[in-house]
């Protein structure tokens, strides 16, 4: 087991925890020189604030505890690809590096709709690496939108929806970030060329 596994293992549980309290499962762990600093699941449903996504109140935490700076050393592991939101408040903190297992379609800002990880601003770039846990992370999502979710705006019935268990494809020149492919039997492993994880 690597660094990268276990990091991403403990966002996948902070996800499946989001997902027993009727959140949406997305889970999150912040990682500065090999050290989790934060972790946290999303928290929309139940705080009824769209904007509290897993990242944001990691960050918020963090930000209690550290200087802004931190981030300049920090990667994030994420299940689900950081939204425009979350995207641009990475990018502004200067975070390292993000990780995360599956793309969001409808409002990924690292590659699935903008690239703002990577367009020209002022800030710096940063790389993202996706597909880690991927499968894991998409199931998550299947289970929570396959049950009722009262406090939606608009509630619809689920009871003819049924469980998929297709996996769409992943088309990594979308994310264009010096990715480097590790394949095991059970795993495949996104990280930085030229780091070895093993």
């Amino acid at each position: 087991m690597t660094d990268h596994q276990d990091f991403m293992k403990e966002a996948l549980n902070m996800a499946e925890i989001a997902l027993k309290n009727n959140e949406i499962p997305v889970g999150c762990v912040f990682v500065h020189k090999n050290k989790m600093i934060a972790k946290e699941m999303n928290n929309t449903n139940k705080s009824f604030n769209g904007i509290f996504h897993c990242e944001i109140i990691a960050i918020n935490n963090i930000l209690k505890d550290y200087p802004s700076t931190i981030f300049e050393e920090t990667d994030l592991y994420v299940t689900v690809e950081p939204c425009i939101m979350c995207a641009s408040a990475l990018r502004q903190l200067h975070i390292r590096s993000v990780y995360f297992g599956c793309a969001n379609e409808r409002f990924g800002g690292t590659g699935s709709v903008l690239r703002l990880h990577d367009d020209k601003g002022v800030d710096p770039t940063y790389p993202v690496f996706p597909g880690n846990y991927r499968k894991e992370a998409i199931f998550l999502l299947r289970q929570f939108y396959l049950q009722e979710n009262k406090r939606a705006p608009k509630p619809k019935s689920k009871k003819n929806r049924v469980m998929k268990y297709d996996l769409p494809y992943l088309d990594l020149s979308r994310y264009e970030s010096r990715i480097h492919i590790i394949l095991s039997e059970k795993l495949i492993l996104l990280v930085p060329q030229g780091k070895n994880i093993w």
